[in-house]
């Protein structure tokens, strides 16, 4: 019993940088996703990758496509497929506020980080985003070579 616990101690945090880089991130929210078994034992690991993920609307629900769960290394034929497609769950009124301001030009809705939370449940923070252009990344790129200056100075 008191290994199961220690199981779920462990903490998983797997952030995509490359989302902050890309995009300026306007709302976020956090997100149940429904997964398979050999799935959730993978996420444990932390045998999963974000970088080329994204969210999109099908009919009414939410799916994450292009989330890459590596296979369990000891599940048997009945092992999941890496890069299927997973619902996520969220309230129907954060879905009606996500689905109208897609409808807005240049706005998309990305995965930035894939936790399990304190009872075991796998979840993703999602946020809505607009795509950056060339000179905003090279402004963020300059704002922290200032700052990294600034903290070597000071020490």
């Amino acid at each position: 019993m008191a290994k199961e616990k220690e199981a779920f101690a462990k903490t998983v945090n797997i952030k995509n940088k490359r989302a902050t880089f890309e995009f300026q991130l306007l709302d976020t929210y956090v997100a149940g996703i429904m997964l398979t078994g050999t799935e959730i034992k993978s996420i444990r690991q932390s045998r999963v990758s974000l970088q080329d993920a994204y969210c999109y609307f099908s009919g009414d629900a939410l799916f994450v496509k292009g989330m890459n769960i590596a296979h369990y290394g000891e599940g048997t034929h009945y092992n999941h497929d890496p890069l299927r497609e997973r619902k996520l769950l969220l309230q129907k009124k954060e879905l009606k506020k996500l689905g109208n301001k897609l409808l807005d030009q240049g706005l998309t809705i990305v995965p930035l980080r894939l936790f399990i939370n304190d009872r075991g449940f796998a979840k993703l923070e999602i946020s809505l985003a607009k795509g950056k252009k060339l000179y905003d990344k090279r402004e963020d790129i300059k704002s922290r070579d200032v700052s990294r200056e600034m903290e070597r100075e000071k020490y």
